[in-house]
């Protein structure tokens, strides 16, 4: 699976690459020849309507940039057929908002769509839906949907292509002595801290979203690698082996799809603060969350809905589907279990969220 972004779709004046466009292109119809399922994802469709329309800058109303998503995702497919018609291949425009995989069964069904496309041996090609997403539903930028993506059709690898040969301890614009980093085990607050450029002016991201998108496949099992994309034949070098730009190295083990889908698919409801005992008990002893052990609520959700466990000094730790509403919790918090059906009136779990639907953040 391969992610191109803006800088790597276009030029400096925000005008399309078709030299750079035509050669991934080219990569990637190679590798579906040899067999590999090849999914992309790619962005600049809101930069792609800008630059029909004559604009130097993206505007900043949520309307005019649904507008030019609208006209530039259009124009971005019909090169995308163009390029790969020329070496067979048929593509697949798969447009996707956070509301989708929300739910479990939209996950499932989105799910379930990729691989099908993938079955008849088409190469889908994915982007944020623009044209209709509110701020509430967004990914944020295409380096977090394409880890999401990642998540759903358990991809073997993926490819972030950018505009610079990996992830380095410091920014090597402004650092001439910054080092860049083969390989990345663990991401560290440092490392968040030194990462927060945003990249350029027609892209929503920089390589902050990419060190959070790396934190999701190496949770996830999944090998990522950040790499330039002005380097020759960059796709098909990585593909056979050749150290490029960085690599995340992955858990050993694959997390299962339900927490996959708890983790990363949904859009989160509220949070939970917890006490050092009930943080204690999720990470080292993998327990379940019990009301007696939080100590406040945030947000108002419902049921079945996803949340954040926080610690006390607010570092999120865990991700789970709670078993009560926000109101409820808030009435039950820092009580004992056997409590629970006085205050409430009745008590369907002794779990606030069971262990089974938590998903422990390392």
């Amino acid at each position: 699976m391969v992610k191109v972004g803006t800088s790597t779709l276009t030029h400096a004046n925000g005008q399309l690459n078709l030299g750079r466009m035509e050669r991934i292109v080219r990569e990637l119809a190679d590798l579906h020849n040899q067999g590999m399922e090849v999914l992309l994802v790619s962005s600049v469709a809101i930069g792609t309507g800008a630059n029909r329309m004559g604009l130097k800058r993206v505007p900043r109303t949520l309307p005019e940039k649904q507008a030019l998503a609208a006209i530039g995702q259009g124009a971005l497919l019909h090169m995308y057929e163009k390029f790969f018609a020329e070496y067979g291949k048929t593509v697949a425009q798969v447009l996707l908002t956070r509301e989708d995989l929300d739910e479990r069964m939209r996950y499932l069904n989105a799910t379930n769509t990729l691989l099908a496309i993938l079955n008849m041996k088409v190469i889908p090609i994915i982007n944020e839906n623009d044209t209709v997403v509110v701020e509430e539903i967004k990914f944020g930028d295409n380096d977090m949907l394409s880890t999401v993506v990642a998540g759903i059709v358990d991809a073997d690898l993926l490819i972030i292509l950018s505009d610079v040969d990996g992830f380095y301890d410091m920014d090597p614009r402004v650092h001439p002595e910054a080092r860049l980093c083969s390989e990345i085990h663990e991401i560290t607050e440092e490392m968040e801290h030194n990462s927060t450029n945003r990249g350029i002016a027609f892209s929503s991201g920089g390589m902050y979203t990419k060190l959070k998108g790396g934190q999701i496949c190496m949770a996830a099992g999944i090998p990522m690698i950040i790499a330039n994309s002005k380097e020759e034949n960059v796709i098909r070098r990585i593909i056979a082996g050749e150290k490029i730009g960085t690599l995340f190295v992955p858990r050993t083990e694959r997390m299962q799809a339900r927490k996959k889908w708890i983790a990363f698919g949904t859009v989160l409801h509220g949070k939970l603060r917890v006490d050092a005992g009930a943080a204690s008990a999720l990470l080292k002893k993998g327990k379940s969350l019990l009301a007696s052990g939080i100590i406040e609520v945030e947000g108002d959700f419902e049921r079945g809905t996803v949340v954040a466990v926080l610690t006390a000094d607010g570092a999120e730790i865990a991700r789970g589907m709670a078993n009560y509403s926000g109101d409820e919790i808030r009435r039950i918090a820092g009580r004992k279990s056997s409590d629970i059906e006085k205050i409430l009136g009745e008590k369907d779990y002794d779990e606030v969220i069971h262990r089974n639907n938590l998903w422990i953040k390392h």
